[in-house]
């Protein structure tokens, strides 16, 4: 892994002078453990484009939202510890280009019993990608709130800035699943939104929108519920292996507008941006911002 971190660290600066168009021969995955291929197929993309995102995702290495280079979502009190994990919006800009946010708002995440109206009639809805009879969504995220987390680069992928979200409370359990809502015109790429794992043994790994490819649980015309159960976790980069302990987990967007999408809901070219919701720790579902 050493040896697969110094190579981005060297192919990163050149993809930062060249940008998207420059030659990206030197891209290469790691060879051992074992990585589902990209479904760069929906794009009609090279290789070399497909698996571009993991130099990027090598250099940048792990944030959170402790970490004194990034801010964090700062302006409600933390969860009680009767929470078990919580998810703390931040953003890194080094260079205050201000082109990146993250931040949970009500109105945009996976309506669950939330309050219609005709102009006649009140009624309560639910999508179907987030009902019960697919899991639920996460019960404290009363009718009312129907928060959703925004995760926004505006502009080119190269300009070394992220959105992000660290999730608490994670420390210390073995891995079983991950997953989340996204909401249909999100960028789903191979490198964004992606999970940024840390294992006990200091392995960094990363679960990407797109890479593996991940289970359809549920899905609507507004949203599809992702998930990464033990068997798809093993073809994460480098793979995460039943039985891993777990030192930290955060969600990363650093794909800008320059970017396609190459999975589910489909294939979005210059957004920029993802709604999540419900992010899904081992069966846990969050789908509110700390305070709420």
């Amino acid at each position: 892994m050493q040896t697969i971190r110094r190579a981005a660290v060297l192919m990163y600066p050149a993809i930062l002078c060249f940008g998207v168009a420059c030659d990206r021969a030197a891209d290469r995955t790691p060879t051992s453990p074992p990585v589902a291929p990209p479904r760069a197929d929906l794009l009609g993309a090279t290789t070399q484009d497909a698996t571009a995102w993991l130099a990027r995702a090598l250099s940048l290495g792990e944030l959170l939202s402790d970490d004194p280079r990034v801010t964090a979502w700062t302006d409600e009190p933390d969860d009680p510890l009767t929470d078990p994990i919580t998810v703390v919006p931040f953003q890194f800009d080094p260079f205050q280009t201000h082109l990146v946010r993250a931040r949970w708002l009500r109105g945009t995440g996976c309506p669950t019993g939330a309050t219609v109206n005709d102009g006649t009639t009140s009624s309560t809805f639910t999508d179907p990608a987030c009902a019960p009879l697919v899991g639920g969504g996460d019960p404290k995220d009363s009718p009312g709130k129907n928060e959703g987390l925004l995760l926004v680069k505006t502009g080119p992928t190269p300009n070394v800035a992220s959105a992000g979200a660290d999730l608490k409370g994670v420390k210390g359990i073995i891995l079983t699943e991950l997953g989340y809502d996204i909401r249909t015109g999100s960028h789903c790429g191979n490198g964004a939104p992606r999970f940024n794992v840390r294992t006990a043994d200091g392995t960094l790994h990363f679960v990407g929108c797109n890479s593996p490819p991940a289970l359809v649980a549920g899905v609507s015309p507004g949203w599809k519920r992702l998930r990464w159960t033990a068997a798809e976790l093993l073809f994460a980069t480098p793979s995460i292996a039943p039985g891993s302990v777990v030192q930290s987990i955060a969600i990363l967007f650093d794909e800008g507008q320059d970017t396609p999408s190459a999975g589910p809901p489909g294939v979005e070219t210059g957004s920029g941006l993802a709604v999540l919701d419900n992010i899904d720790v081992n069966g846990t579902l969050v789908g509110r911002g700390p305070g709420n």
